[in-house]
Order: structure tokens, then sequence, then C-alpha cells
């Protein structure tokens, strides 16, 4: 695998990335207003705390790049 592929598609997946968020803008806002809400006092987010929040997001995401 060469390095310059890696990027390549990474770039076209970062690119995706607007696209996917304005698909999904209540699912990531959801999930974003968890994350802040978790750390807000510790200033640290523990593994499965927004786990619903994040699945919904990621579903969402899933199903956005496959309407392409």
């Amino acid at each position: 695998m060469s390095g310059a592929n890696v990027w390549s598609r990474t770039r076209a997946k970062l690119r995706l990335f607007p696209e996917l968020f304005a698909e999904c803008s209540l699912e990531a806002t959801a999930y974003g207003k968890c994350v802040a809400a978790t750390t807000t006092s510790k200033h640290e987010l523990k593994k499965d705390l927004c786990v619903k929040e994040f699945e919904a997001l990621k579903i969402c995401f899933t199903n956005a790049k496959a309407l392409d």
C-alpha cells in the first residue's frame, strides 16, 4: 500500500464530512451536547457515557454515505 494512495483516500473521506454533518446535524448536536455535558467538570470523556448518541451518529453517517 503506497503512502500517496492512503492520503488520497483520506482526503476524499474528509471532503465528505461537511455533507455528512449537514445530513446528520440532529445526531451530531445530540452527541456534542452529551460530550459537553459529561466533560464540563472533569475535562475528560469517559468511555461509553455517550454511546447511545455516538451509535446514532455513526448510523446516520453510514446511511448518509450510502445515499451518495
